[in-house]
This record gives structure tokens, C-alpha cells and sequence, in this order.
């Protein structure tokens, strides 16, 4: 005990600065513990009827000096206590093992009964130190005070009654109760509840945890939807404050999925108009509820396309949007698949005209359809899609695809020679785009993705103009036809003559074999004399190093790289159905490719395709084959053409002779007219290529460059208030505006909002949002949002405070004001709030 009662008897004269220190010794047992005690710089006295002139000495004869006052036996009574004036301005030390307590705490001894009532709390030397810790940074100023802050040591919070509880609560989610029998252990379950119920009006005659923790939802939930709710609006700010907390979200997630079937909230949502629940997340059975409702009215027609882009944009906002973030997106995608298809006309005047509308907005259409499909794969709920997916399915095939190519086809049946007049052809791309690099002793890289469709490559664009530094056009270029591998590959290269061998469907270039990357280098070498080319496959050009990637750079002048996603998944049987998935990886690895090039030093880079595909999700029926076989001596048979001599057709499809594409030979070539397929034995039918269809043959001709300027920015977000800036209840609402769309070189923002007192102390809920909206219509840029406030703004009452929006500086944790807008708090105080 010696040490003990020197170390409190230290901090009372060096860390609190007394002079002179009373200990009464009420059992007469410490003795020789006072004998012992031996502090430099304290003259130890002793009272023996002697307080006259001990006071007279303390405060006259040695106003300096360091005095411990000992006295053998009780404090006496304030009346007959002569050196009460002196002990009332001093200390006075005490020496059982709750008064040792309190002095190491370093708490006014008026505080002791908190200590003495828990006194299992402090036989634990971890929590004393810590508790002890709190108390040097946040002296208390009550008993209670120092109550509270066992709460949250027993708990392991840094913070107030609210921390408190969100940790209690993480406990409740992980089944289990730790933090909550020490409470119990320490005796400090009856200041708990009071505490409970003083802050949130819970009230119970037999309080318990899980049962506060339900009606925490409970009341909640009923204050989100306008009724009555068991406890007060504090508790509503701590859920809604708990529940965003990026730390405690699987606690939340755990309880509110318990919690939704003992509430019943799926009876609930039901009977409510999902509209009513756009801002609300407490519950998973929100989101299907919303879900569910806008596939019905999708499928059904019966919802204007730009209410629900609007209702998909609010649920971004929800807790629950990672979860479903798939099904909303293809909500989404099928939303603008609709609305492009029910305004877009699908008639053309010529082939040219078909091209350019194409290029111009009609693959937008195949673009939403792929990457509706993507995201319900994605998302694993096919069942929750499944009347919105018949519905897009029908529509795209019957009324886009089918109803586009058979006006197509019209035109294409009545050309004698392939050709689209005012369009690049595939065979002239050598001479007249990478050659034009060559021509200035430029270098250049061509990258070639096989079946990169024009609606993929549009897709690609913007995401490689989204990369600071980056910029790129997109044109259209037509294909050679067939549209099959081996004939676009080669026609990529320089020649004066394409031709098919007679005996096979493999093509010749001036007689030159274009099978292999040996080959096709001489070929490619020959282009310009003197150039030093290079072929390389994809992934071995990302698996160089950096210096490796320089090295080509430095010793060649032209160089093809080949990529290979989409049609090795498409021309599969068993992974046809992944083509969507396909394209999103090809559109990553050519991102990739691009930022690896620049950084090799390339900084002319096109990237094309050898031809485009036909897909669709659903198995086709049989009308979508050719109605009548081929005959003739047939070299080559795909599903969307056939090569070989004399052939014939009774209908159906579309003949031309190797002189009419541009082909050496005397091979001829039958194409299915429109979107129809040939019946091939054990090969797939929904992912095809090789015939004259817009998605086909409209190939990409992509043109990357590099900027010597950053051109990427941040969308702004703006405050707009309400027309009097005030706050008069416990709540307010305004709007936040995103300023500009988001577009390539303008990138979502996120924001941390929250209403802020001058001092800095937060006042309110802060929440993080995120602004990507990508619509020219402004209203669809706005976002309203409420802020509740909380028990700290009744100090500011009738202050001006600040509504804040804030950007995160990187990945610390500090903020820069990004927009702040002054409110006056002007309401009546009270610790719930009218609203």
C-alpha cells in the first residue's frame, strides 16, 4: 500500500498543484504508512489540539511550503473541524482503497461515491488506467459523469451514451453479451436504463437490451413512415447515424434482417405505395419491395422511363444498394433500352444512311441490351428480373434487332458490289489509317480485339477518356465480308489482295500465307520499307516489364497486338451465354493495354476490331434460321455464311461472287439474309458472326492519344437552401445540386455532409453521398436531403451554425470545405424534436 498512497499523495501535490494535503487516519491503522512516507519538499504534521498554531505556521510563518496535515482518527464534524476554512481550499487524502482510487483517477474526492458503488469496476488495472486516461483528456463534472465514462470502457467506446449503445449493439449482432454482463458485474445496469430513458424515452418496468435494440427499429421505422413512435427523435438520430457508419454496418445488417420478420415489415411494405419508401433504408424488404414494383411497371409499360432512372438514382443513397446494386442497374440499362427503342426510327434511305444512324445512336440500343443482360447475370436474381427480362428480350430481338436488319437487308439485297459509300472499308485500313502515322515517321501501335463490336468500343472510349491525360474519337469503318476472323484479321494488315484459298476459307495476302505471328510480321514489314514491326499476343505485351515495354518502343516502328476476350467466349457452346461479361473484361484489358503503352512511351495508338457479332440471351426458336439449305460444292459452311462454287439458294439469302467483296478468286459466297442463322450441328446460335448485319459488319476505328495537360476534374455540388435560412425545428431539409453532369473528364464526387456550430462541434447527422449523375436535365441533378440535429445543437440556439459539405482529402481522414452554407438555429429547446 505504500506505493500506492505515495503515488496518490504525488499527483495530489504535483499534478494538481495543493499546497497542503489533509489525512484523517479514521481507523488508526496507518500509522506507520504515514511514518513511512517520505515525499521531497513535504513537511509531514501531525494534529494534536495544535490547529492554532498550525494554521498560524501553515499560512504565516511558511506561506510556501509543501505540508501533509496526519491526524489519528475520524474527520471531525464541520463545526468542530478549526482548520475547515484551510481544508476547504486544499485537499485531503484518503487512504482506503476507493479514496486511493479516486486520487490515482485524479476526480474530486466529492465524486468518491461513484467509485465506491462500482468497486468492481476499478479491481481491473486495465480499466482503471484507461478510465483514467479519459479523465486527463475530458475531466468530469459529476459523479455521473464519471459513471458514463464506465459505460464506455466497459464496452471498449470512445465517446458518448450513443457510442455506447452502437456498441452494444455490434455485441447483440455477434451473439454476444460480454460488455453487457460486465455492466451488469460492475453494478451499473440501473444507471444504465435511467441514462436510457432520460436520452431516448425508453421506459420498462423490466428493461432489456434486445428488446431496446427492436423498438430502436421499431420507432425508427414508424418515425420514416409519419406514426407515432415509442421513443424519441434522439433515438432516431443515433439509428440513422449508427446505421450509416461504415464500422458498424454488419451489425446493422445482421439486427435489421432479424428485426424486419419479428416487425413484419414485409406485410408492411406491401400495403404501402413503394413510392412513399424511396428515402428510407432501414430494412432489406424496402429494396424488394421498390425492386419488385418497378420490374412490375417496367414490364408492364406503365412508368415513365425518366421517373424510374430517377427512383433507381435515389435508392443509390440506400445502405442496402451494394447488395442490389446489379438488379438496379439493370433496371436501369432496361429503362434506357426502352426509351431509346421507343424513340428511335429504325428506316434509312440507303446503305450509308443505315451505317451512319447506326454509328450515330442506333447502337445504343444493342449497348443497353448487353449490358442489361450483364447485370442480371451479375446479380444472381433472375427470378426478381424475370417479367422485366421477357419483356426486354422481346423487344430487342423482335423490334430492334429483327425490325433493324430486315429494313437493312432491303438495302443490302439490292447492292451488286460490298461497298458503303463515305466509310472507310476494313481493307483499306493500313494504308489509310496506320500507315498515316508512318508517312510522318511516327510511330504507332494497332491493337486488334477480336469481335470488339462498335457498341463495345463506344463504351471503351469513355472509359479511356475518363484517364486523365487521355483523349480519343471513335469512327466507323466497315467490314470485309464475310465477317469471320481469319478474313478481317488479314485485312488489317497492308496488301494489294485479299483472297480466299480454293480448297479452305483460309485467306491469302498477295499470295502470302496470313496464318501465324511470323507471317504476319514480313507482311506488316512490308507495309513501309524499312520498318521494324512487331506482333505480339495481349497478355504477353502486359507481362513485360517497364523497361521491356521501352525497349519495344525504341527498336520498333509499328506494332499489332492482338486481343482475344469476347470471341473466345462467344464461339463456345458453353460460354456463349458470358459474351456480356466478356466485353466488360475486354473493355478492362484494353484500358490496361492503352495505360501500359503510354507508360512503353507509344503515344499513337488505334485499336479496331476484325468484325462484329450478333448475340442475344435467349435460345432461338426456329424462325431464325434460313429457310431453305444451300447447294453447290461447298468449302466452308459457318452459320452466318457459306463459301464455295455454284451455289444456290431457293431463298433466304444473299449471293455474291469474290470480285463483288473485293476478293481475289473465284469463290462465291452466300450471306442469310437479315438476322438468320444456318443450322450448324453442335455449334451455338446465339452468339454468331460472319454475315452483313449492322452489328456485324460497323466495325470500330478508335483513336487513342495522350495530352501533355491533366484535363480531369470533380462534378461541383452546390447548397441550395430553403428560402429562409433557418432552422426552427429539429430538422431541416434542403437540396444539393450537382452543378455539371458527369462526363468523361468530369468524375462523380463524394460528399461528407453535416451541419456544423462555429466551434467546429457537429450538431447533426453526417452523411457520405455520391454525386455521378450523367443527365443534361438539371432536375435530375438534385439530390434533398434531411438533417436531423442532435442534443449537442441546443448550446447553439439562436447562433448561426453551417450546413457543410466536405471532400475527403485522399484516403486520410481529413476534409476540405467544398460548399457551406450559414443557417440561423432559431427553435425553442427541447431535447426530442417536433417533427
Amino acid at each position: 500500500m505504500s506505493d500506492r498512497i505515495t503515488a496518490g499523495l504525488t499527483r495530489l501535490y504535483d499534478d494538481q498543484g495543493h499546497r497542503i494535503v489533509f489525512w484523517y487516519d479514521a481507523a488508526r491503522d496507518l500509522r506507520g504508512e504515514f511514518d513511512a512516507v517520505d515525499l521531497p519538499g513535504v513537511t509531514k504534521v501531525e494534529i494534536e489540539n495544535n490547529e492554532f498554531g498550525m494554521k498560524y505556521r501553515m499560512l504565516r510563518q511558511e506561506p510556501k511550503t509543501r505540508f501533509l496535515v496526519y491526524k489519528e482518527g475520524p474527520e471531525p464534524s464541520m463545526a468542530d473541524n478549526w482548520l475547515l476554512d484551510v481544508q476547504l481550499a486544499t485537499a485531503v487524502f484518503r487512504a482506503d482503497q476507493a479514496a486511493i482510487w479516486v486520487a490515482e483517477l485524479g476526480i474530486p474526492s466529492k465524486f468518491e461515491d461513484a467509485v465506491r458503488d462500482h468497486a468492481e469496476f476499478f479491481r481491473s488495472a486495465k480499466r482503471l488506467t484507461a478510465l483514467r486516461e479519459v479523465e486527463r483528456e475530458r475531466p468530469s463534472q459529476s459523479a455521473n459523469d464519471v459513471r458514463r465514462k464506465m459505460f464506455a470502457v466497459c464496452v471498449g467506446a470512445d465517446g458518448d451514451l450513443d457510442a455506447v449503445i452502437e456498441a452494444l449493439l455490434g455485441e447483440l449482432a455477434d451473439d454476444r453479451d460480454d460488455a453487457w454482463r460486465l455492466i451488469e458485474r460492475v453494478g451499473l445496469t440501473g444507471f444504465f436504463w435511467k441514462e436510457v430513458s432520460a436520452r431516448y424515452g425508453y421506459a420498462r418496468s423490466s428493461p432489456d437490451f434486445q428488446d431496446f435494440s427492436i423498438a430502436i427499429f421499431a420507432s425508427a421505422w414508424s418515425r420514416a413512415m409519419g406514426e407515432n413512435a415509442q421513443l424519441n427523435a434522439e433515438a432516431a438520430l443515433m439509428f440513422r447515424r449508427w446505421s450509416a457508419s461504415r464500422r458498424w454496418s454488419e451489425a446493422f445488417e445482421r439486427l435489421s434482417s432479424s428485426y424486419q420478420d419479428v416487425l413484419k415489415i414485409r406485410d408492411d411494405v406491401q400495403s404501402r405505395d413503394f413510392r412513399t419508401l424511396m428515402q428510407h433504408d432501414h430494412f432489406e424488404e424496402v429494396d424488394r419491395r421498390i425492386i419488385v414494383a418497378l420490374v412490375d411497371g417496367l414490364a408492364n409499360q406503365s412508368f415513365l422511363a425518366g421517373d424510374v432512372l430517377k427512383w433507381v438514382r435515389e435508392r443509390r443513397q440506400s445502405h442496402w444498394y451494394q447488395s442490389y446494386q446489379h438488379v438496379y442497374q439493370a433496371i436501369s440499362f432496361a429503362t434506357e433500352f426502352q426509351q431509346a427503342l421507343a424513340e428511335a426510327d429504325l428506316t434509312m434511305v440507303s446503305v450509308s444512311d443505315g451505317v451512319k444512324r447506326y454509328a450515330a445512336s442506333w447502337f445504343r440500343l444493342d449497348q443497353f441490351y448487353r449490358k442489361f443482360i450483364y447485370h442480371m447475370q451479375q446479380s444472381g436474381q433472375a427470378g426478381l428480373l424475370s417479367a422485366l427480362y421477357q419483356a426486354v428480350e422481346n423487344r430487342y430481338t423482335t423490334n430492334f434487332v429483327l425490325k433493324l436488319n430486315d429494313a437493312w437487308q432491303d438495302h443490302v439485297t439490292r447492292l451488286t458490289d460490298w461497298n458503303v459509300p463515305g466509310f472507310p472499308r476494313q481493307s483499306r485500313f493500313y494504308p489509310e489509317q496506320a500507315a498515316e502515322f508512318r508517312r510522318k515517321d511516327q510511330k504507332v501501335v494497332v491493337i486488334i480485339s477480336d469481335a470488339l463490336r462498335f457498341e463495345v468500343a463506344e463504351e471503351t472510349l469513355r472509359e479511356i477518356r475518363k484517364l486523365s491525360r487521355f483523349d480519343a474519337e471513335l469512327k466507323p469503318m466497315i467490314s470485309a465480308l464475310p465477317s469471320y476472323t481469319q478474313l478481317g484479321m488479314a485485312a488489317l494488315l497492308p496488301h494489294k489482295q485479299l483472297a480466299l484459298r480454293d480448297d479452305s476459307d483460309l485467306v491469302l495476302l498477295d499470295g502470302e500465307s496470313t496464318v501465324g505471328a511470323k507471317a504476319r510480321e514480313k507482311l506488316l514489314a512490308a507495309g513501309r520499307p524499312s520498318d521494324r514491326a512487331k506482333v505480339l499476343v495481349a497478355k504477353d505485351f502486359m507481362n513485360l516489364a517497364t523497361a521491356n515495354g521501352k525497349d519495344l518502343f525504341r527498336d520498333h516502328d509499328i506494332l499489332y497486338i492482338y486481343h482475344n476476350q469476347i470471341d473466345a467466349t462467344g464461339d463456345k457452346v458453353a460460354t456463349e451465354e458470358y459474351v456480356p461479361a466478356a466485353a466488360e473484361t475486354a473493355i478492362e484489358d484494353l484500358v490496361k493495354l492503352v495505360r501500359k503503352l503510354t507508360s512503353a512511351n507509344f503515344s499513337n495508338i488505334l485499336i479496331t476490331a476484325d468484325h462484329g457479332f450478333l448475340w442475344q440471351h435467349q435460345a432461338l426458336d426456329d424462325s431464325s434460321f434460313a429457310l431453305a439449305e444451300p447447294e453447290g460444292s461447298i468449302t466452308c459452311r459457318n452459320r452466318r455464311f457459306v463459301i464455295g462454287h455454284g451455289l444456290s439458294s431457293s431463298g433466304g439469302m444473299k449471293k455474291f461472287s469474290a470480285s463483288q467483296l473485293g476478293l481475289g478468286g473465284t469463290h462465291e459466297v452466300l450471306i442469310p439474309n437479315s438476322i438468320n442463322r444456318l443450322r450448324i450441328q453442335g455449334s451455338g446460335s446465339r452468339y454468331v458472326h460472319g454475315g452483313a448485319s449492322l452489328q456485324e459488319i460497323v466495325l470500330p476505328i478508335l483513336r487513342v492519344g495522350k495530352q501533355r495537360e491533366h484535363d480531369v476534374g470533380q462534378v461541383s455540388v452546390q447548397i441550395i437552401p430553403p428560402s429562409r435560412a433557418q432552422i426552427t425545428t429539429g430538422q431541416i431539409q434542403v437540396i444539393l445540386y450537382q452543378v455539371e453532369p458527369v462526363t468523361d473528364k468530369q468524375q462523380p464526387r463524394m460528399i461528407s455532409a453535416g451541419i456544423f456550430a462555429g466551434d467546429g462541434q457537429s450538431i447533426s447527422d453526417d452523411v457520405e453521398l455520391l454525386f455521378d449523375f450523367s443527365s443534361e436535365n438539371p432536375r435530375e441533378r438534385e439530390v434533398p436531403r434531411s438533417f436531423l440535429l442532435n442534443r449537442a445543437a441546443d448550446a447553439y440556439n439562436n447562433q448561426t451554425v453551417f450546413l457543410k459539405l466536405r471532400s475527403r482529402i485522399g484516403k486520410t481522414t481529413h476534409f476540405d470545405d467544398h460548399a457551406v452554407q450559414p443557417l440561423l438555429l432559431k427553435r425553442g429547446i427541447s431535447t426530442d424534436f417536433d417533427f
